[in-house]
C-alpha cells in the first residue's frame, strides 16, 4: 500500500511539474521534457547540431578514406569524426545545450548514407554531464531520418529508443549544415520531475 502512495505521489508531482514548466507565453524553446509512467521515464530532447565542415571553425574532419573513395559518388569508406556544437534554436548563436561527438562512415555505394554513431553529451540542464548514444543507417536525400537509441550514461543508463532527423539548412558551398534531432528515449527508472532549460 505504502509503495502506490509513493508511485501516486511521484506521478502527480511529475505531472504538476510537467504542466508548470512548458513554458508556454514565455517565449522559452522546450528542449528537454521528461514524463513519468510507472517504473520508466521518457525523456524527449529537441534540438540541433551544428556541422561547420571547413574553415577555422570546423568541427568535422576526416580521418581516413577507401582506396575507392576519390571516384566514388557517394565517398564510399571516406570515415569523419566530430564534435558539434548542439544548440536549442537552429541559429549558431542559440543557448549550447549539448555536443555531439562521433563518427560517421560512408558506406552505401549507390546513395548518399552514412553509419552514424553519435553520443549526445549533455552540457546543460538536471541531465548535465549525461550521454545519449545514437546509431544507425542515415539516408541524407531522405527528408527524414530514422535512428536507433542504444543506451547511454548517468540518468539514461540502459536507455532504449529512437531519434528523428532532418537537414535543417545546408550550404554546400561554405560547408556548414544544421540538423534538427528530436530523441526519444526511455529509461528504467522513476522521477518526481520534467526540465527544460
Amino acid at each position: 500500500m505504502m509503495n502506490q502512495i509513493i508511485t501516486l505521489f511521484l506521478t502527480l508531482a511529475c505531472l504538476s511539474t510537467a504542466a508548470a514548466s512548458t513554458g508556454a507565453g514565455t517565449g522559452e524553446t522546450t528542449w528537454l521534457k521528461t514524463s513519468c509512467r510507472g517504473n520508466k521515464a521518457t525523456t524527449t530532447l529537441h534540438f540541433y547540431v551544428h556541422d561547420p565542415r571547413a574553415g577555422p571553425n570546423a568541427t568535422l574532419f576526416t580521418v581516413a578514406n577507401a582506396s575507392i573513395t576519390a571516384t566514388s559518388t557517394t565517398g564510399f569508406g571516406r570515415i569523419n569524426v566530430f564534435d558539434d556544437k548542439v544548440t536549442v534554436g537552429p541559429d549558431i548563436g542559440s543557448k549550447e545545450v549539448a555536443r555531439s561527438q562521433g563518427s560517421t562512415i560512408s558506406m552505401d555505394l549507390k546513395v548518399l548514407a552514412s553509419s552514424m554513431n553519435l553520443n549526445f553529451f549533455l552540457t546543460s540542464g538536471v541531465f548535465k554531464g549525461s550521454t545519449v548514444t545514437v546509431v544507425g543507417r542515415n539516408q541524407f536525400s531522405l527528408a527524414e531520418r530514422e535512428l536507433s537509441v542504444v543506451g547511454g550514461t548517468g540518468a539514461f543508463r540502459n536507455a532504449r529508443g529512437y531519434a528523428i532527423t532532418s537537414s535543417y539548412f545546408n550550404d554546400p558551398v561554405e560547408n556548414y549544415s544544421v540538423i534538427e534531432y528530436s530523441i526519444y528515449v526511455t529509461t528504467p527508472r522513476r522521477c518526481s520531475y520534467v526540465s527544460i532549460d
